[in-house]
């Protein structure tokens, strides 16, 4: 009597969601390069260029130099407004949350002023500080602190009775309510309003590098655009996009990073 032989399925490998995603993501940015080389091919040269002569460009701004001393200078420009709105946008919106007069009486105006083109507000700074690096600061902090306050003003709102009773049943003083309750459930709302700051401050950065002193990232985009260099302009442009894609992944870790002690709760 023959043995019956069965045919056991073989097992197939099983890719992480992370390696296939990576992956996609990999593809779909190889076709954008491809559609940009062709698309640059076909313009005219002063209008557009190539995604080839763009990395030309900014190898050569690199060696030079020149590219690496201007986003030095930004990124200064930019890590101190950011500083200055991820403060007074933590710490505001955890006042106006927990004083509830202050609160009603201000928040009219942080929603003008968060609606409010801060591009208007420049010439007005510039009379009263100059074209110095601190009114440079004061513009990337205007444009960057109105979502952090407010959504830290809405998380400290949002923060559960249950817990504060619970709190303060333990005979918790504010100091450490904060410390332990309002503050670590307030972090994951933070986060969210600073990666939305981080594309707002960028703006910011442009702008007043444009309408201030020019310096930095801005004044390369200037005056290669004078030039009729759009090689050089968009290798500009690639460095502020790869550097607000960085730093909006870098929040989103940290906000995941704080939003399990919010999903613990």
């Amino acid at each position: 009597m023959s043995a019956i032989q069965v045919n056991e399925p073989k097992p197939r490998m099983i890719v992480p969601h992370s390696v296939r995603g990576g992956a996609i993501s990999l593809v779909g940015l190889v076709i954008g390069a491809g559609i940009w080389e062709i698309v640059g091919r076909h313009t005219q040269a002063a209008s557009f260029a190539p995604f080839s002569q763009t990395v030309s460009a900014l190898w050569l701004m690199t060696r030079s130099g020149e590219l690496p001393t201007a986003l030095e200078s930004s990124l200064e420009l930019f890590g101190a407004g950011l500083g200055f709105a991820m403060l007074f946008g933590f710490f505001g919106g955890l006042f106006l949350a927990r004083i509830r007069l202050l609160r009603i009486g201000l928040e009219p105006y942080i929603l003008m002023l968060y609606a409010t083109p801060m591009f208007a507000l420049i010439p007005f700074i510039l009379s009263l500080f100059g074209f110095e690096f601190r009114a440079k600061v004061i513009v990337v902090t205007l444009f960057g602190v109105w979502p952090i306050l407010i959504n830290t003003l809405e998380g400290a709102r949002s923060v559960s009775n249950d817990l504060l009773e619970v709190a303060k049943s333990y005979r918790s003083t504010e100091p450490k309510l904060w410390r332990h309750v309002i503050i670590p459930y307030t972090l994951p709302y933070t986060m969210t309003g600073v990666r939305q700051a981080i594309a707002r401050s960028l703006i910011g950065m442009l702008a007043s590098e444009y309408l201030l002193a020019a310096t930095g990232l801005g004044n390369l985009i200037l005056t290669y655009t004078n030039r009729f260099d759009t090689a050089r302009v968009l290798a500009a442009v690639l460095v502020i996009t790869l550097l607000a894609t960085i730093l909006m992944a870098i929040g989103r870790a940290i906000e995941n990073y704080f939003a399990r002690w919010k999903a613990g709760v």
